[in-house]
């Protein structure tokens, strides 16, 4: 009897135990993933309260937590970090315009879709060139990376493509005469060029992709719960009614009801490197020219700043000292971006990699300066007296005695330094330039193969850049020699 009470009690407690597990799970906070910078009208700061966060997915992650009965959590992931960030357990749900394709379902689990998108062409309103897509071949074509619409271009072949990350840069590049046209998804277009009187939309929108939730791989219970919580919103119209008050809501949208998928996915055969490697020596030809173009710049700049220091009077003095000290002192990204972005609204417009040329180059002269003036205060003074003693000039003093010298000490700081360049140069992908790492990271996030591309990429920046050191070391045994 004894016994039997026992059990009765062990079973109690179990029960209760159980259900108050359930009721803790379901109120544990659901972390969604998301890139503010990716812009509008997807998840962004509200431009009144940027401490808030407003988009029509934000409203949509925040019904689909009613539903669920969970308090939704944002976390900020860099867009092509989402789905790696995801199988790291960092949140449970990605929710940013993300495409429902079999490469992005060989990474992540997906819902059902939540909204159905187009492509839209916009170009500028006096440009009667593109008409349809064709047209596009030979255009200078923005659109954003990793995107449905980058690989139409790429298939259709011929189009001097500009990858952009920043909605908002890519239709102000448009505007401005940086580009023929830009081809991205409409929602951007609806919101981004629309309004705007120097753009215009090429009609109709084409091709058709569905948006989707992502989760990590065999977490199947909580995709029933999230198709069946988007399930409901569609059939009750909150997901209509969140559309429409972002002016999202077109005819397509229907198909979302009728919407089935298997999740099939087409046979992963690993990276292809007769497709791959030529992306990626292409982005490393990219890396080689701007460096040594960078680099070249940075010295001679930096060899006059140095001189301007010492020699100089104290106007070139005051100068020289203050460019070194603020350029050394604020970001480059920062730099890169007042260069390609900031100058238009001076009437100013560069080219992506002229800008990006000047703005390496520029960076590091504060610093070649530096290393050239330790070089040339090296040099005793009593050289300098004796030489100017003996009637030489300002000019045959550097030229001879100064300058010969200080480059055996300079030569090693400046090396490092032109290494340090070389990777350095993964910056200026910002400014739509595809460099090498820039090519990595497009490969890898269409692959999911971080290890295999990112030994490769590193392999290539081992060979582009040890030659710097050979070189280095044998202009140091040369120096020393002479």
């Amino acid at each position: 009897m004894k016994n039997a009470l026992l059990v009765g009690v062990l079973a109690v407690f179990l029960s209760v135990f159980a259900v108050l597990g359930e009721g803790a799970a379901q109120a544990t906070p659901l972390r969604w993933g998301m890139d503010l910078e990716g812009g509008a009208p997807y998840t962004f700061a509200d431009p009144k309260h940027p401490d808030r966060i407003i988009g029509y997915e934000k409203e949509l992650a925040d019904a689909l937590g009613a539903h669920l009965g969970r308090e939704m959590q944002p976390v900020q992931t860099n867009w092509d970090s989402l789905i790696p960030a995801l199988d790291r357990g960092t949140f449970e749900l990605a929710i940013n315009g993300i495409e429902l394709t079999d490469e992005h379902k060989r990474g992540a689990l997906f819902s059902r879709p939540y909204y159905v998108f187009q492509q839209q062409i916009v170009v500028r309103t006096d440009d009667s060139r593109v008409q349809v897509f064709d047209d596009l071949k030979g255009k200078r074509v923005g659109t954003l990376t990793a995107s449905a619409a980058h690989r139409m271009l790429d298939k259709l072949g011929g189009v001097d493509a500009k990858l952009y990350s920043d909605m908002f840069a890519l239709y102000q590049d448009l505007a401005i005469g940086r580009l023929d046209a830009v081809f991205a998804d409409r929602p951007m277009a609806a919101y981004y060029a629309k309004g705007n009187a120097k753009l215009r939309f090429v009609e109709p929108p084409m091709g058709e992709g569905y948006y989707a939730i992502a989760l990590r791989k065999g977490d199947e219970a909580l995709k029933r719960q999230v198709d069946a919580a988007l399930d409901a919103m569609i059939a009750d119209g909150t997901l209509e009614k969140i559309l429409r008050g972002w002016d999202m809501w077109t005819p397509a949208q229907a198909k979302l009801s009728a919407f089935h998928d298997t999740q099939p996915v087409a046979p992963d055969g690993g990276a292809s490197w007769k497709r791959f490697l030529p992306m990626l020596i292409e982005g490393a030809v990219m890396t080689v020219k701007i460096s040594l173009l960078a680099m070249l710049l940075a010295m001679a700049w930096g060899m006059l700043l140095a001189i301007m220091r010492i020699y100089g009077p104290a106007p070139l003095r005051f100068f020289a000292t203050a460019y070194v000290e603020i350029v050394r002192g604020t970001p480059l990204l920062i730099q890169l971006y007042l260069l390609y972005y900031g100058l238009p609204t001076l009437g100013i417009q560069l080219d992506a990699f002229v800008a990006g040329v000047l703005g390496l180059g520029l960076n590091y002269a504060a610093n070649e300066a530096e290393n050239y003036r330790a070089g040339i205060q090296a040099v005793p003074k009593g050289q300098s007296e004796a030489s100017l003693a003996l009637g030489l000039s300002r000019f045959q003093l550097l030229r001879h005695v100064v300058l010969p010298q200080s480059l055996r000490v300079a030569i090693p700081p400046v090396t490092n330094d032109f290494i340090a360049l070389f990777k350095d140069s993964s910056i200026v992908s910002v400014i739509t330039l595809v460099e090498l790492t820039k090519a990595y990271g497009m490969l890898a996030s269409a692959t999911y193969d971080y290890i295999g591309l990112g030994l490769v990429t590193a392999l290539i920046y081992l060979v582009i850049s040890y030659p710097a050191a050979l070189f280095a070391r044998w202009t140091e045994n040369r120096l020393r020699r002479a």
